[in-house]
């Protein structure tokens, strides 16, 4: 059985808002994924059964700023509805992306707009001007017309490559603190990829009231579950549904 990473990202025109309602919108990116990953595995042009998912919510980049992404642990393959077999997905392949990127941006801006008239988003700073029924409209158009990026790819060293670079983050947020290089009356220096120059090792040096401002965008709502599992591996009926792929398998 194959494993697959997906990632899906949204657009850095929707950090202001999910500063102000990060429960709001980091729910509904669970909920958007799952809904995409889940309807593509049970679409017989696809797979045609249900996979398995787990996912786990990354809200930053290398240099500490806002990344709002869901990384993704996905089984190249799926039990049909009745359990009898186990339909597994082309070498190498899982679901074409652009395709899952369409659908993705149009749960999400649909479960957002519902969020809107449910008045379930606060606003406030620069997210005032949002308040407006009319503006918020014009505002989900210009979502609408960007690309929304979604990744997928097998893992060349297989699942516990993946496994082991997510588990990296799983308990701490942002940063470890050997990245912390050192600090000086105001300042705070540490190191960072630059994946926008080849991922070079670079030294940030922030002023120690915007690195505080950084850190704590990324610091979860009291309660908010970070990883969240799907299909195959839902809670309730993981132990049953695993047994009978692996006697299939």
């Amino acid at each position: 059985i194959e494993y697959f990473h997906v990632v899906f990202t949204l657009p850095h025109a929707l950090n202001a808002l999910a500063q102000g309602n990060p429960r709001v919108l980091y729910t509904l990116l669970f909920q958007t994924v799952r809904d995409t990953l889940l309807t593509f595995g049970r679409d017989p042009r696809h797979l045609g059964g249900e996979i398995g998912v787990t996912a786990i919510l990354h809200t930053w980049g290398q240099n500490l700023s806002q990344h709002l992404h869901l990384h993704c642990v996905v089984t190249g393959g799926a039990l049909t509805r009745d359990g009898s077999r186990w339909i597994s997905a082309k070498r190498g392949y899982l679901f074409p992306v652009k395709a899952m990127s369409k659908v993705f941006r149009a749960k999400y801006l649909e479960g957002l707009r519902r969020a809107f008239d449910g008045r379930q988003i606060q606003f406030s700073g620069r997210t005032v001007v949002l308040a407006d029924g009319k503006t918020f409209g014009a505002y989900l158009t210009r979502l609408w017309d960007q690309n929304w990026v979604v990744y997928a790819k097998r893992p060349f060293a297989g699942p516990e490559q993946v496994l082991e670079y997510l588990g990296r983050y799983t308990h701490r947020v942002a940063l470890s603190n050997e990245r912390i290089l050192r600090f000086e009356p105001g300042r705070v220096h540490f190191r960072w990829k630059d994946y926008a120059d080849a991922g070079r090792v670079k030294v940030m040096d922030l002023a120690a009231e915007e690195f505080i401002r950084r850190f704590l965008l990324h610091v979860v709502p009291d309660g908010f579950v970070r990883i969240r599992h799907y299909g195959l591996l839902a809670n309730r009926t993981r132990q049953k549904q695993l047994a009978q792929c692996r006697s299939l398998l």
